[in-house]
């Protein structure tokens, strides 16, 4: 069933930025597909926005799993026809901080991480993207960070430069990576597909230590889930300033 109101699709949407992006975007009049680990948190949290006047739907998806994935294709084929916005919110920190001893990282720890950062990512891209295409101006965000810059990681100097853990830096930096070769894919479409950094964010990831709220840090994606025709594309963004790769 074709729509004319935007759809959005959010995972790890229940919670930290994730929620704050439903919301924010949300109140723009966006309906949003608040997608969760489980359906209870998922149900939860569109439970949540509904009790603030938005328009949502709660989704199991563990983006790990294919399965899920594809059961998430299928919802929105069945329910809406289309896909306006992606935003790829979920995602995992390294298990040993970011000040680990990264010769010593195992096989473990990178398969666990790049599992949900990088290759849940662009498999959920993939799934969707035949949805995205039917969308007027399809948008795409890869909720990425700071320490995927490698740079700035290069510069001594660097606010970041004491902050090292391989398995979460580079995932990071593969996913910028993909959202340079997605972009440039998609370059002659309407779709189109940055990285955001959200900030230090006060989450359970970011610690009390972080600077920024929780509002403040979902406004990168918010605002890249609605940029204009004339918006960029294949760049790496925060508060509308360009990061470097």
């Amino acid at each position: 069933m074709a729509q004319d109101k935007k759809i959005a699709l959010i995972t790890g949407a229940n919670r930290g930025i994730g929620f704050e992006t439903a919301k924010q975007l949300g109140a723009t009049g966006v309906t949003i597909v608040a997608a969760a680990r489980t359906q209870q948190a998922a149900d939860e949290t569109a439970a949540k926005l509904k009790a603030e006047g938005i328009d949502a739907y709660g989704l199991k998806l563990e983006v790990t799993s294919a399965a899920d994935r594809a059961a998430a294709a299928k919802f929105l084929e069945e329910k809406f026809g289309k896909l306006d916005i992606l935003i790829n919110n979920a995602g995992v920190s390294a298990s040993t901080g970011f000040t680990p001893v990264n010769s010593q990282v195992t096989d473990e720890e990178l398969e666990r991480v790049f599992a949900t950062n990088l290759f849940a990512i662009v498999g959920l891209t993939r799934e969707l993207l035949p949805l995205i295409k039917k969308s007027d101006a399809g948008r795409i965000v890869n909720l990425s960070s700071i320490l995927g810059s490698n740079t700035l990681h290069a510069d001594p100097a660097s606010p970041i430069a004491g902050f090292k853990s391989f398995a979460y830096d580079g995932s990071k930096a593969a996913l910028n990576a993909y959202t340079i070769h997605l972009a440039w894919e998609l370059k002659d479409t309407p779709i189109k597909v940055n990285s955001a950094h959200p900030g230090w964010v006060k989450t359970d990831m970011g610690t009390d230590a972080a600077p920024m709220e929780i509002p403040d840090g979902a406004k990168t994606s918010v605002a890249l889930a609605l940029l204009g025709a004339d918006g960029p594309s294949g760049k790496f963004i925060h508060l509308g300033n360009e990061l470097p790769w």
